[in-house]
């Protein structure tokens, strides 16, 4: 009985000189926690005499009724003077002019792919977004590229095995959806590409975007038309298209796309390096080949595609010299496009 008293006389001690809410707590979890000294003497309630038990026990719940009460009311009273302490130093002058907080914006190559989107879109395309991990088949093979090509070599391409692969071109989708797709068939398809290629230009991850168009009676006129609206529609309505003969495996004829620049308007200037044209894709008539790969037929179906690099896309729209610029993450060049009207 004398214990109980001592308890409770050091508990409200310790109580009235706790300085905080987190002191007060610690001296309640002293005294009435699973450890504290009061509820030690409930386990010590086997060696009280059985005829002292019921008085001992009511003894000790009343002691800890008593302690309950102080500690709440002591809790009450410091909660109530910290948060007039954190009121007061936390005071808001209302007349101070406000921080203005910049909003974000969307990625310069965001801007560029949505665009693309919106305007094939509107000329009827559909869109499709294959892996990012392809087999050699899809990304080779099927398109026509034989196994001793250059583009296969392992310093151009990033193999995860012997047979998969980061894709080094969107050209894969092509396969997936004519293999899977009866025609006509009329597809976008953005994404990123991974090819072992640094400089000012080139970076290891960048992003293209394939066309795809198969039809009965789908010639290179076609082709040339709607790269001539596109032309017109993301650079300059008066700019002109030119196609030039090229190569690639899985176009037949290939060409590359040039337009006339938009900056000095075909005079010449640094942008064009003085021819007054501008490179920016490249695109041909579907293989035969790729055509018979996917189990349609050339002779009765042709069609053209088309891929261009949303990097450089955005490099001449933007007059940007540096792609590594696009994936710094520097704030001061980002900010630049955040009121970009598309």
């Amino acid at each position: 009985m004398e214990n109980t008293e001592n308890i409770e006389q050091e508990a409200l001690k310790e109580a009235d000189a706790a300085k905080d809410s987190g002191a007060l707590y610690e001296v309640k979890m002293k005294f009435l926690g699973r450890a504290g000294k009061v509820t030690a003497l409930l386990k010590n309630m086997r060696a009280v005499a059985a005829e002292e038990r019921p008085a001992f026990g009511k003894k000790i719940n009343d002691l800890r009724e008593r302690l309950e009460a102080k500690f709440s009311s002591l809790e009450e009273k410091l909660k109530k003077r910290e948060m007039q302490e954190k009121l007061s130093t936390e005071e808001i002058d209302v007349t101070m002019p406000g921080r203005r907080q910049q909003s974000g914006g969307l990625h310069p190559v965001t801007i560029v792919k949505d665009r693309l989107v919106e305007l094939f879109s509107g000329m009827g395309f559909e869109v499709f977004e294959g892996p990012e991990i392809e087999d050699q088949y899809y990304n080779f093979t099927a398109l026509n590229t034989p196994e001793d090509h250059p583009a296969r070599d392992m310093q151009d391409t990033f193999y995860l095995s012997e047979e998969f692969l980061l894709r080094t071109q969107t050209s894969a989708g092509q396969i997936r959806v004519m293999q899977s797709q009866k025609p006509p068939i009329k597809i976008v398809s953005p994404g990123r590409v991974f090819r072992s290629d640094d400089d000012a230009t080139h970076s290891p991850m960048f992003h293209q975007m394939e066309g795809l168009v198969v039809d009965k009676g789908i010639t290179l006129a076609d082709l040339y038309g709607m790269l001539d609206e596109f032309a017109k529609a993301m650079f300059s309505k008066d700019v002109k298209t030119r196609l030039r003969p090229s190569y690639f495996p899985f176009t037949e004829p290939s060409v590359e796309v040039d337009v006339s620049c938009f900056s000095c308007g075909g005079k010449g200037c640094a942008l064009c390096k003085g021819t007054g044209w501008i490179e920016v894709l490249g695109a041909g008539m579907v293989n035969r080949k790729v055509l018979q790969n996917c189990n349609i037929d050339p002779d009765e179906y042709s069609g053209f595609a088309f891929g261009l690099g949303l990097e450089r896309i955005a490099m001449l729209k933007y007059g940007v010299n540096n792609i590594k610029l696009f994936t710094e993450n520097d704030v001061r060049f980002l900010e630049q496009f955040r009121d970009e009207r598309r």
